[in-house]
């Protein structure tokens, strides 16, 4: 079992920052990659960025170049560094964590999600 909780939504401005963090918590060791996915309303649920335990970090078009990725292991904390917002930007942003289980089971958990509006 892997809890995860987001913070530090919030409002901004368009062209402002903000950094989300996750804080996980549980069987640690056994995540294999983590990520930030957002759902604006009526939309589906999209993939923002990912990170492996290697290391390595992916993005989505729209937030390329914008958007930064990273995590502390010894804090078992993620983050998403928001820059040059926009007010398509504004969606519930959720943490993600793929775990590895028993006989190579892979579950997805989530974390509640945090709010981020970005006003024009």
């Amino acid at each position: 079992q892997v809890q995860l909780v987001e913070s530090g939504g919030g409002l901004v401005q368009a062209g402002g920052s903000l950094r989300l963090s996750c804080a996980a918590s549980g069987s640690i060791s056994s995540i294999i990659g983590m990520g930030w996915y957002r759902q604006a309303p009526g939309k589906q649920r999209e993939l923002v960025a990912s990170i492996i335990t290697g290391g390595t970090a992916s993005y989505a078009d729209p937030v390329k170049g914008r958007f930064t990725i990273s995590r502390e292991n010894h804090k078992n904390t993620m983050y998403l560094q928001m820059s040059s917002l926009k007010p398509e930007d504004t969606a519930v942003y959720y943490c993600h964590a793929l775990v590895l289980g028993g006989t190579s089971r892979k579950t997805d958990y989530w974390g509640q999600g945090t709010q981020v509006t970005v006003s024009s």
